[in-house]
């Protein structure tokens, strides 16, 4: 049993630790108001992009529209581009985008398939490069110091379009979590290139408005034509795509983190309440021995 500078040690160190995890708490949903405020702004301009590029894109199809759209022709080389945090802390917020990944990699693998690794946040390379370190090109870190912005995504979008055009891969995949609450993050994988109609536009409520805009009968006329269009609006599409992700990573990241501090915190006053429960007792019976030997000591003289 532990002695009493035992326990009194060890209450005053999940006392200090208790405090730790209530002021990241607290400022994890202070920041988390303002991610999520971001995240709302952001989704319906990338969505209706992405809706119209798709509606787009199924006009010219069969045509030499532009590679972003139509591809290499192959899909021997993946890139993969695995957002996470540079911090921990925040739950099985960064374990569940990676495991995604992770599970992606090893079906492209079995299929003989070559993958890269562009890690956005430290967390995501920390737990990749144990197994596929050699297939990790870059990793970019503060994408979120001292907030998200869309001139930081567009530096991203850039470095993959570069690589796209020197022929280094021929599918490239996003792997985030998307907000839905601070207790609900869901992991989701998009294939930016070439251009995926079918999984840019999430939202059930976008694909019910663009069902009703068919339904009324609603025709665009695009001025210039449709691949003039499409090799303006693609490259853009991908930084505003890469943006999205990076502004609902940051959310989830700070709901997880809020979560995960508010749990430690009230497991942290539980510990401390078992602790003092035994200290209490562990007090008590010393007396209590202390009472008999004075007592015993007193008989025996």
């Amino acid at each position: 049993m532990a002695s009493l500078k035992e326990l009194r040690s060890r209450i005053s160190s999940v006392k200090s630790t208790q405090k730790i995890t209530s002021a990241m708490k607290m400022v994890a949903a202070a920041k988390l108001r303002r991610a999520q405020e971001q995240v709302e702004a952001s989704r319906p301009y990338a969505e209706r992009m992405a809706r119209m590029l798709g509606s787009l894109a199924g006009s010219v199809q069969g045509s030499n529209g532009p590679k972003l759209l139509t591809g290499t022709g192959k899909d021997d080389v993946h890139l993969l581009i695995v957002a996470t945090a540079d911090r921990g802390l925040c739950g099985g917020f960064n374990s569940s985008i990676v495991r995604d990944a992770r599970k992606h990699i090893e079906q492209l693998k079995s299929e003989g398939k070559t993958v890269k690794i562009i890690c956005i946040g430290r967390k995501g390379r920390d737990q990749l490069r144990r197994q596929y370190g050699d297939d990790i090109l870059e990793t970019i870190e503060g994408v979120t110091k001292p907030r998200p912005s869309f001139d930081k995504a567009h530096a991203i979008a850039q470095d993959v379009l570069t690589r796209f055009d020197q022929g280094e891969f021929d599918v490239c995949t996003l792997f985030y979590a998307r907000f839905k609450s601070a207790i609900s993050q869901i992991v989701t994988r998009q294939q930016l290139v070439p251009f995926d109609d079918e999984h840019s536009a999430s939202l059930e409520a976008a694909e019910e408005e663009a069902q009703a805009e068919k339904q009324a009968g609603f025709v665009y006329d695009y001025e210039p034509d449709e691949e003039e269009i499409l090799k303006e609006l693609l490259p853009r599409n991908l930084a505003v795509q890469i943006y999205k992700a990076i502004l609902e990573n940051n959310a989830s990241e700070n709901g997880a983190r809020m979560t995960a501090m508010d749990n430690a915190t009230r497991n942290a006053e539980e510990m401390i309440k078992d602790l003092t429960l035994v200290y209490n007792r562990t007090r008590q019976a010393e007396i209590t021995k202390e009472l008999i030997e004075i007592i015993s000591a007193k008989e025996a003289m």
